[in-house]
């Protein structure tokens, strides 16, 4: 199971800006909940929300709750609940309200195929429920960000979320058309998941009793409904409906949700409730009352007590499928021996090493493959038109020597006449960028303090659209390599302004970065987006390495400058020198040459199509999808890279290629998705948070004195760090350790083991 986050804190600021109505929701339920006195409880006043738009001081309380998660109330906001466990039914209902009621940009997955549509009422209305069909409108409300209490993994928002779409932008629905679509909706689904009205009472119960529900589906719904504050009309009627419900069966449980209310007094409780004689009151009256209070009762729930217990549930066939399903663990990260390849790319990382003042055999590696990528850029394919583009960031402290290797790539690119693949050492704008593509369609960006630049094109609320169109571009890009890339629209179309349309566009990245400054400028938004994922992280295995005193003046070896030449132009299929990977007109379509791949390679890849197919059915509903999803990609990109540098002339991705692609990308994205969970935050308090747990965890199982910890978290003055510190152990993720000295005992802090996020 997922670990509690605090979703809150880090994004309920940014909901409010967006309009949307958030509330504070109970860790580990659907439900809206208040934190008084050390503990969670019931929220009773949470529909004021529905009619008024959330403050920003409400959220910065609510932020300081453990784990507070995120609901979204309704009223001008309308969720349209799919609560179906059928995919192909789900997407169908859901193709249906797009087509009805808008192509909304967000869908919400909480439990899948289940799916929920998020619209906007210019004016609040009721919304009807016919289960498994719920329009949640005025007075209820749906979770937004939190860990599901069922799959114990984090709500999912595949396409757009709250936090990057705001409320106004959102498609405009009616009563009378969200109704339609329910209609619409309930003749499409199947005879077993249609909605059906309670039948007549049992036997067993008196005949003026309207409804006999079962003992497992009140007590359900009555943990749904609060007793705090509740007046003694209510308090009533909610005694009525359970004796209406369940009969005598229901006195200890209504004795016990009573007693939840300060003004209970025992002896008044058991006369109220021998003195009721429902007649018009039943189950439906409690189960209504705590659907209004977010209550989604569970497909396997019985709520009709007329129906034999015996009877076979109306969904048991899919329920029964469902459970067949094999629940296996996600895949840990594997330790990775580097080798290095042979052929030119081995050439070139050797030659790295060889001139290094500190050898970066990682960093090397990266560099070479982007280079090499670079150079093969419209002459080379895979059969499934996979091309050689590589997006790569090199993580090492600075004084680590990650310098190197792009010195190298610039002196042995102008040493081989290939200069004309190098683009420039910044990008201004995404503009810039693709008229730079436009100029040479085959092109290696080389980045330095990629963290830097990172945080102004990732962060879409404070960077202009200049710069964040660099990333939306590099993202389009990374698709687009085996078809055209079709340049921007203009609406004055004067010569300078026309649309530039690349053909085959081939665009390596390779970036070097301090990994704090890396991991600091990116937020979950970026992880959740995909545009992570087109980037293969690399690591220093050792950020200072012993010194290499033997460097010197250094020219590149003749037979490497030729084996580059001879990438570049296609095995001497293409123009060589100024013009190798250019076309007379950018647009002007090339044929590059197909590198075939051997059956025990298939074979190989064909098990990592499989493989990542299970990680990411377990990984549903978390930010790590995206990333499991290119590995393979990824992987087949590298294998080419790999086969066209042994062989440039007849290349074949053999199954050594295809293991050790895949091993290294593997292994790359595994270390990248537990560093996201470490280290990725949306805010200064989550940030915080992280750090001094990675300060804590590098200490190892000796753990870290109080007065060592201070020493190494001067980022946070006392107050914070002391908050940080009592949250972290409150939680169970460090604990502190009591050591007895001559003077007096000392505290020391370690880890527990257990992931925070």
């Amino acid at each position: 199971m997922e670990a509690a986050q605090d979703f809150m804190a880090r994004f309920g600021a940014r909901l409010v800006d967006n309009g949307y109505p958030a509330i504070p929701i109970w860790p580990g339920t659907k439900k809206p909940g208040r934190f008084q006195a050390g503990a969670w409880c019931d929220y009773p006043a949470w529909t004021r929300h529905c009619d008024r738009p959330t403050t920003l001081i409400e959220v910065e309380t609510w932020a300081t709750w453990p784990d507070a998660a995120i609901g979204l109330a309704c009223g001008t906001l309308v969720g349209i609940d799919i609560d179906v466990l059928d995919p192909d039914i789900a997407h169908r209902l859901e193709r249906l309200a797009r087509d009805m009621l808008g192509d909304t940009p967000l869908l919400r997955i909480g439990k899948a195929p289940k799916r929920l549509l998020v619209y906007r009422a210019d004016v609040p209305f009721s919304g009807p429920k016919r289960a498994p069909l719920e329009i949640l409108a005025q007075g209820r409300q749906f979770v937004a960000f939190a860990i599901h209490p069922d799959t114990g993994q984090s709500y999912v928002w595949p396409e757009d979320s709250p936090l990057t779409v705001a409320l106004d932008d959102l498609p405009v629905v009616t009563e009378e058309s969200v109704r339609q679509w329910l209609d619409a909706a309930i003749a499409l689904l199947p005879d077993d998941l249609r909605p059906a009205t309670l039948v007549s009472p049992s036997v067993s119960m008196p005949s003026t009793s309207p409804q006999r529900g079962t003992l497992a589906a009140v007590r359900s719904a009555l943990a749904h409904i609060p007793n705090a504050d509740l007046e003694y009309d209510s308090w009533v009627r909610i005694g009525m409906a359970m004796k209406g419900a369940i009969g005598e069966d229901g006195a200890s449980l209504f004795a016990a949700w009573s007693a939840m209310s300060a003004k209970d007094v025992p002896a008044a409780t058991a006369k109220a409730w021998a003195s009721f004689r429902p007649t018009t009151i039943g189950a439906g009256t409690l189960y209504h009352h705590a659907m209004e209070r977010g209550w989604q009762p569970n497909l396997t729930l019985v709520l009709d007590g007329s129906t034999s217990q015996d009877e076979v549930h109306p969904a048991a066939g899919l329920l029964a499928k469902l459970a067949a399903i094999p629940a296996e663990p996600t895949a840990p990260v594997q330790p990775f021996d580097l080798t290095i390849p042979d052929g030119v790319l081995g050439d070139m990382v050797t030659y790295m090493l060889a001139t290094a003042r500190r050898p970066q055999p990682e960093l090397s590696l990266g560099a070479s493959l982007c280079a090499i990528g670079a150079l093969m850029g419209r002459k080379y394919r895979t059969e499934s038109n996979l091309r050689s583009n590589l997006y790569v960031i090199a993580l090492a402290d600075s004084g680590s020597g990650k310098n190197h290797s792009r010195e190298i790539i610039n002196e042995t690119f102008f040493q081989a006449n290939l200069a004309q693949y190098l683009g420039g050492n910044k990008i201004a704008s995404g503009a810039g960028l693709l008229t730079a593509l436009h100029r040479q369609p085959a092109m290696l960006l080389q980045i330095d303090e990629f963290g830097m630049f990172l945080e102004g094109i990732a962060d879409r609320k404070r960077s202009p659209r200049h710069l964040t169109e660099i990333l939306d571009n590099m993202t389009e890009l990374y698709t687009s390599a085996g078809g055209v890339f079709l340049g921007a629209e203009y609406a004055n179309r004067d010569g300078k302004n026309e649309r530039r349309d690349i053909n085959q566009p081939c665009l390596c990245v390779y970036g070097t970065t301090a990994p704090t400054r890396f991991w600091n400028a990116l937020q979950s938004a970026n992880v959740v987006d995909g545009s992570l994922a087109r980037f293969i992280v690399i690591a220093s295995g050792n950020q200072y390495p012993d010194e290499n005193n033997d460097t010197g003046i250094r020219s590149a070896p003749p037979a490497l400058i030729k084996s580059l030449k001879l990438i570049a132009a296609g095995a001497g299929r293409m123009a060589a020198g100024n013009l190798s990977g250019l076309t007379a007109d950018p647009t002007t379509a090339v044929d590059p040459m197909t590198v075939p791949m051997d059956p025990q390679a298939k074979a190989i890849f064909r098990d990592l199509s499989r493989d990542i197919t299970v990680r990411l059915r377990e990984a549903l509903g978390t930010p790590f999808t995206p990333i499991l999803a290119r590995i393979a990609e990824n992987a087949t990109r590298v294998a080419l890279i790999r086969a066209v540098s042994f062989d440039p002339v007849r290349p074949v991705i053999r199954a050594d290629d295809a293991e050790w692609a895949i091993q290294f990308v593997s292994t790359c994205a595994d270390r990248t998705m537990v560093e996201i969970g470490r280290r990725v935050a949306d805010n200064d308090i989550e940030r915080n948070h992280k750090r001094l747990l990675e300060i804590v965890r590098g200490a190892g199982a000796t753990g870290l004195t109080k007065s060592e910890l201070i020493r190494r978290s001067q980022f946070l003055d006392r107050r914070q760090r002391d908050e940080v510190i009592a949250v972290l152990v409150e939680a169970g993720i460090i604990e502190p350790i009591m050591t007895a000295t001559v003077t007096k005992p000392t505290i020391s802090f370690r880890t527990t083991g257990r992931e925070a996020w």
